[in-house]
């Protein structure tokens, strides 16, 4: 996935444990795992709220989009077709 969480860093920075993390948020540490590990598809607007709160950060500090394809920072391959399978029409 493009989009990867870096709650580990700040859990080292702040030296916190996941349970704490997950106390103070107001969060099950099962669900605050699945977020840490890139598993989820979705985060409530509060929830990032507390974890920015609890963690003292910005949610460009815990949140960050690299492309699944390097190559592919300004999209130009999907845009000129080429990872269309042959014969597809565009």
């Amino acid at each position: 996935m493009p989009i990867v969480v870096d709650i580990d860093v700040m859990l080292a920075q702040r030296k916190m444990s996941v349970g704490e993390l997950a106390d103070r948020v107001g969060i099950t540490p099962a669900n605050l795992a699945v977020l840490k590990n890139g598993r989820a598809k979705a985060v409530r607007f509060t929830t990032l709220a507390a974890l920015c709160e609890v963690l003292d950060c910005q949610p460009g500090e815990l949140l960050r989009w690299e492309p699944e394809n390097p190559g592919d920072r300004d999209g130009a391959a999907h845009e000129s077709g080429a990872s269309a399978p042959a014969g597809s029409l565009p």
